[in-house]
């Protein structure tokens, strides 16, 4: 017997989406603090061990190991390799960049999650949406500031990580989407967080030893090929955090896109913006441009607009075949 997991309550995948992002936004505050000090793939080992163990034990109340057997283990693959290669690109740029503007670059990812649910998922969205869509991609050509490139010292390679980090976030949500009609959010997230380990663990055996860190002077790129160095006890209480919050990220981002249409989830990951700017402030000092705030003005209204403009459809009954 196969049992389709398939429902319709959008109200239940935008809390999850919410208390997700706001632990993303402490994540990513705390990644960019131990960015002076560790590699990231360290970083993410340690965050994804503690994180799958959690995700284990909370497996056995979510039907057991054997709700990990998939028909689809190229698409786990393929959606894991994604978020991954997501992290990589953002977290290289969090450690050179203002936070909340690498947070406001990757915001473009709600805009192609909408248009990607149209054309992988076959989900319809009006015209006024993707209008909508084409005022957020302003907003975020507004923070870009193209304008006033040559008055920074960041190369501008880095300030295209976050827009590639954005689309490959899409393309694993619009995954997450595609699987979660047959698969349950924790296994999911136990597929997610190994596919980490086991990445982090190549990157370790290749560049764990530093000998690519010497002749390396990009600080994006030295933050990847850094040595591994042993922790003292109050970077290990961070570290812990950081799997927890993992933990909780991927298993209430994964399930929000189970439980409603992307283009209803992906408005509400906006507020990651507030959230980037005032932690950036707090705790790095760092204070957004006009551009910032204007953008950030354009994009969230851009993903209210789609939201209040959705149009309401009869939620399907769960299915269930034999």
């Amino acid at each position: 017997m196969t049992t389709e997991i398939y429902t319709n309550r959008p109200a239940a995948g935008i809390a999850l989406v919410i208390i997700g992002i706001i632990a993303i936004s402490i994540n990513d505050m705390l990644v960019k603090w131990l960015s002076a000090d560790y590699p990231l793939h360290e970083i993410i080992a340690i965050r994804s061990f503690i994180g799958l163990a959690l995700i284990l034990a909370f497996l056995r109340f979510d039907g057991g190991l054997t709700s990990l057997r998939t028909r689809t283990p190229v698409i786990h693959i393929l959606r894991g390799l994604c978020i991954v290669m997501a992290n990589l690109s953002f977290y290289a740029a969090v450690a050179v960049m203002p936070l909340a503007q690498v947070t406001a670059l990757f915001f473009v990812a709600p805009l192609f999650i909408t248009l990607l649910s149209v054309f992988l998922l076959k989900e319809a969205v009006s015209a006024a949406s993707i209008v909508a869509v084409c005022v957020g991609f302003l907003g975020v050509m507004v923070m870009q500031r193209p304008w006033g490139s040559g008055e920074t010292d960041t190369p501008t390679l880095v300030f295209f990580l976050p827009i590639m980090a954005a689309f490959l976030y899409a393309l694993t949500q619009t995954l997450t989407r595609k699987l979660g009609l047959t698969t349950r959010a924790s296994a999911m997230a136990v597929y997610t967080q190994s596919i980490f380990l086991i990445i982090c663990a190549s990157m370790f055996l290749v560049a764990g030893d530093g000998r690519f860190a010497a002749n390396t002077t990009n600080e994006s790129l030295l933050f990847i090929v850094k040595p591994w160095i042993v922790p003292p006890t109050e970077d290990l209480l961070i570290l812990a955090l950081l799997g927890v919050l993992s933990a909780v990220t991927v298993f209430t981002l994964t399930q929000s896109y189970r439980l409603a249409k992307a283009a209803i989830i992906a408005p509400f990951e906006y507020i990651g913006m507030p959230l980037a700017i005032l932690l950036g402030w707090l705790v790095f000092g760092e204070w957004p441009t006009i551009e910032v705030w204007i953008g950030c003005a354009l994009i969230i209204g851009a993903g209210l607009y789609v939201l209040a403009h959705q149009k309401a459809k009869p939620r399907p009954r769960p299915k269930v075949s034999t």
